[in-house]
């Protein structure tokens, strides 16, 4: 990595993240979680609603978009709150790590520069071996992820 500190911030982060890889395969309820936790403590819409300072068709309303998915956060922990839970946000790489992440990424971009370069030496027929084009992919990773230059999100 760039340096030390820097492997630390990833270290760090990926950490904080892992906690969240436990939930990864949650299942959303289809009405969302405000109406599934509503109906489950047999609350009704003009309860949540004057717990809210709202009308029921408004906590309806709260409820149907966060079921869309266009609800923003900060209703979404008020509504929360109104039910005495508590909105737990997070996100996490697809591919388990950021470590992960930049590795594949850095791997991408790495082979993108080195069979650039080889298809040029091809083309002067200085061509390298199947072998030597995978260690030069390797290296040009370890060199990318050293620095994680700006470019490598590009």
């Amino acid at each position: 990595m760039k340096n030390r500190k820097q492997q630390l911030v990833i270290e760090q982060m990926d950490k904080k993240l892992n906690v969240f890889q436990s939930v990864e395969n949650v299942i959303v309820p289809s009405k969302g979680w405000l109406n599934a936790v509503r109906v489950s403590l047999k609350m009704t819409l003009q309860q949540l609603g004057n717990r809210l300072n709202i009308t029921p068709q408004s906590a309806n309303d709260l409820e149907m978009r966060e079921a869309m998915g266009t609800i923003t956060l900060n209703r979404l922990r008020e509504a929360a709150n109104a039910l005495d839970m508590k909105l737990v946000y997070g996100i996490i790489p697809k591919d388990g790590s950021i470590e992960l992440m930049i590795e594949k990424r850095a791997k991408e971009l790495a082979k993108k520069i080195v069979l650039r370069t080889s298809n040029s030496m091809k083309l002067e027929d200085q061509e390298n071996s199947g072998e030597r084009i995978e260690k030069a992919i390797q290296e040009k990773t370890e060199e990318i992820k050293a620095e994680l230059p700006k470019y490598l999100w590009e």
